[in-house]
């Protein structure tokens, strides 16, 4: 495969799948996990399948939540480039408010536990994901919330942006740090993953090592696994689990990457069009699961979005963790690598593949657990 410049992508950038959203930039008109590409499809096939007709159509319709993430931010953004690409920020909450309170202490707000960048190059074909460090130092931005400023700060870890500020905060973050204009937003928290992993019955993944934490409630022994919600859940939040993992986010970023290319290949063979109960309770479940921003806030325009995508599957999908390096002051954190970093922002905003020379060094991309999984 090649980039819109021709450039060869390689096998290897290749294997490192997720689905992608979106078309580009033709000014406002148009989740937990990058699951939320994969809802937007489901969605669609439910409309196009006929089941998304009258009341169906206005109850799922009523099951959105939408963040006014324009009104919010106004004119102080990166330009608004009208190339053809699309780039989306994917976020999911770490809240323990209500059903969530099993996985911590509810301290009154949450964070975002999941952040990826999606790409969406022009035709629509082939996407690229860079996935940012919850863990990440960084310089946030002034942000308000509820009327009010929210200072920034000059050292935060990325992901007090969302707390501090929500989600219009996390994209103008974001958006400071890559230059890059978001066009939408889409968040999903800890139970709308579970229960959208059990409408699908379930993803199918393949574990090469034991995998062990109690803290994220997930034993696996080597082998076939069908996993339900709340081992699905497990596996894309341990840090401990797996042998040979250093228990920081970087290792868990690479379990999630791999995750979700199981994910979309399962999707591929759910055969929910043959099944209307079945595609109504997985959009259902879907749409309740999701947060937008008020532009994709309607199931016509997630059909609209998931129909334009259509061509692109996991093997089309470069996956990267934004470049970056342990914190000499604190080895639980990490800070960027501000040169590959630029070339990484560079490529997408250029709309060109991410050269293999961004990663280079990176800690986010050297050895790590996704090997663990496949």
């Amino acid at each position: 495969m090649a980039d819109s410049n021709g450039t060869a992508m390689t096998a290897e950038s290749r294997a490192r799948g997720i689905r992608a959203t979106g078309r580009r930039r033709k000014g406002p008109t148009r989740r937990r996990r990058a699951l939320t590409i994969t809802l937007c499809a489901l969605v669609s096939a439910v409309l196009l399948g006929g089941a998304g007709l009258g009341y169906v159509y206005f109850k799922l319709n009523g099951n959105l939540k939408g963040v006014d993430i324009n009104a919010a931010l106004g004119h102080d953004r990166p330009q608004n480039v009208d190339n053809g690409s699309m780039d989306i920020l994917v976020m999911g909450s770490d809240s323990r408010a209500g059903k969530n309170g099993k996985y911590g202490k509810d301290e009154g707000g949450a964070r975002s536990d999941t952040a990826m960048v999606v790409h969406v190059y022009k035709g629509h074909k082939r996407a690229s994901v860079v996935s940012v460090p919850r863990d990440t130092m960084i310089k946030r931005p002034d942000c308000t919330k509820d009327g009010q400023v929210v200072p920034g700060a000059r050292r935060a870890m990325f992901n007090t942006a969302y707390e501090v500020g929500g989600p219009a905060c996390a994209v103008k973050t974001v958006e400071s740090i890559s230059g890059i204009r978001m066009d939408h937003f889409l968040e999903v928290d800890f139970t709308g993953f579970k229960k959208l992993i059990d409408a699908l019955g379930g993803v199918d993944i393949t574990t090469t090592k034991p995998i062990d934490d109690n803290d994220s409630h997930l034993h696996l022994r080597p082998g076939k696994h069908t996993l339900n919600g709340e081992d699905a859940l497990g596996l894309v939040r341990t840090r401990h689990g797996v042998p040979g993992g250093d228990g920081s986010d970087l290792g868990r970023i690479q379990l999630q990457q791999t995750f979700i290319k199981a994910l979309m290949d399962q999707v591929k063979n759910v055969g929910v069009l043959t099944n209307p109960a079945k595609l109504y309770d997985i959009a259902d479940t879907a749409t309740k699961a999701v947060t937008t921003d008020t532009d994709l806030n309607s199931v016509s325009e997630l059909t609209g979005l998931a129909k334009s995508l259509g061509a692109i599957g996991s093997d089309n999908i470069d996956m990267v963790t934004l470049p970056v390096t342990y914190d000499p002051t604190n080895p639980d954190r990490v800070v960027p690598l501000a040169k590959q970093g630029k070339q990484v922002w560079d490529a997408l905003r250029q709309d060109r593949a991410i050269p293999k020379t961004a990663i280079k060094g990176s800690a986010g991309d050297t050895g790590g657990t996704g090997r663990y999984v496949k």
